[in-house]
């Protein structure tokens, strides 16, 4: 019997033994479940403030770097602050959602920009055919009154015409006039005659073909762009300086408008931004042209798109800047013997040298004959003396002199109706009115060509 008593204590001892064991196992394994779930918690804690952290730089910091990117393609757009707490799938959704802040600026500035286009292209069309107008007006006047302040205000309404004009291209808008078939120097002493102080501006002819011409659709888009060039050469250059514009005529590649300044010229990012501008790129906002707005190449870059020009800027040997605007030859064309040019537009240079000697021949030394590359000065009117009475002309009417061929009233009329004709023809050539030959430019606010 006590073997049995041995064995039954033995039996309960390991089943009590087992007991304890498994009692001890299930205590520490809640322990590590309780840590476990601790550390879990603690994660958890850790990857929520992490994303709350994401989302506040989100909110705060990440969509207005990326809009502000739109416009400043320099600024930087901060990433995750840290990536390793947040996992994969929150990252990818921050990113989405910075991605659709920034489509949704796009869109709606797309929406704005097309709206104000869209306004300043209805208002760009009313201005300018009042502007026309009141050219009309002024030509008219001019006919029937001799006061240059008629042509400063003629001139300030040219000013004034070619803003709005190049407003209206801006905005994808038609230039608003249509001109026949121009001598290509004719459209350049127009372009010149748009902008302040064209006194500044030397034409040089070195076309082969001196009828060397533009086809119709592009003489007004050409005049346009070569006036914003212009502008912007003389804006920024020195009021003692020239600008240089050379007219070249190049075999089967078209015709070449090189316009050069000594002025301020640009630094690299500068530099970069025009060439892309004057490229012509698909989409240019107005907000995105400063503020006042610099328009002029901009300009010049639709302009380049919608009629096949080229354009190009580079430092100039002068200081400043040179920009070169090339007319394909498939624009170009030539005019027929039977059409007059412009007396005001400069011989080319090619011709320079029988000019030059013919001069001499009829002058004489003593006068040096006027280069031919240069533009002829723009006409002005000039007050008449008033009309004395007859008794008192009569009275003081000096004897002719022997060899001085008395002047009649009815040659005085047929000197100044020649002035008249010869004016009028000029500006239905050039389908512009020229620059009179006033103190206008002197005044700042008539500049005002601050558009790079």
């Amino acid at each position: 019997m006590a073997w049995i008593v041995a064995v039954i204590a033995v039996v309960l001892a390991v089943v009590a033994a087992s007991r304890a064991y498994r009692a001890g196992l299930f205590e520490q394994q809640a322990v590590t479940r309780a840590e476990l779930a601790e550390r879990q918690a603690k994660a958890a804690e850790a990857r929520t403030a992490a994303l709350l952290d994401e989302i506040r730089q989100l909110a705060r910091k990440r969509i207005p770097a990326a809009a502000l990117a739109l416009s400043h393609p320099s600024a930087t757009v901060p990433g995750l602050r840290e990536a390793t707490e947040v996992d994969g799938g929150a990252a990818l959704l921050l990113t989405e959602a910075v991605q659709a802040a920034r489509t949704a600026v796009l869109e709606e500035r797309g929406r704005v920009d097309a709206a104000a286009r869209a306004a300043m292209r209805g208002t760009s069309a009313k201005i300018q055919s009042l502007l026309n107008q009141s050219q009309q007006l002024l030509h008219e006047l001019q006919h029937e009154y001799d006061d240059p302040r008629i042509l400063q205000l003629d001139f300030r309404n040219e000013l004034a015409l070619r803003r709005t004009q190049s407003t209206a291209v801006l905005c994808d808008a038609w230039p608003g006039l249509a001109r026949q078939n121009s001598p290509l120097v004719e459209i350049v002493l127009g372009a010149q005659s748009r902008v302040a102080g064209y006194e500044r501006i030397k034409v040089a002819n070195h076309l082969r073909d001196e009828r060397l011409a533009l086809a119709a659709r592009a003489a007004e888009p050409l005049a346009i762009a070569l006036a914003e060039l212009l502008a912007n050469a003389t804006a920024y250059s020195h009021p003692d300086t020239d600008v240089q514009v050379t007219i070249q005529q190049s075999g089967g590649r078209g015709a070449f408008l090189v316009v050069d300044d000594a002025g301020i010229g640009m630094d690299e990012d500068a530099l970069e931004r025009a060439r892309a501008l004057l490229a012509g790129p698909s989409v240019v906002l107005l907000t995105e042209l400063g503020d006042p707005p610099q328009t002029g190449f901009a300009v010049v870059g639709r302009l380049v798109v919608q009629y096949g020009f080229d354009c190009h800027i580079e430092a100039s040997p002068f200081g400043g800047m040179r920009t070169m605007l090339r007319v394909p030859a498939h624009l170009l064309t030539v005019l027929d013997e039977d059409r007059d040019l412009s007396a005001l537009a400069p011989a080319p240079v090619s011709a320079a040298a029988p000019a030059e000697s013919a001069t001499a021949a009829r002058t004489g030394a003593g006068a040096p004959p006027q280069s031919p590359a240069e533009p002829t000065e723009l006409p002005s009117r000039r007050r008449r003396a008033p009309r004395r009475t007859p008794a008192t002309a009569a009275a003081k009417a000096p004897e002719p002199s022997a060899g001085q061929v008395p002047r009649t009233p009815e040659a005085a009329g047929a000197s100044w109706a020649a002035l008249q004709q010869g004016t009028l023809n000029g500006r239905s050539v050039t389908g512009r009115n020229p620059a009179p030959d006033t103190g206008a430019h002197d005044h700042q606010d008539d500049q005002g060509d601050d558009e790079t």
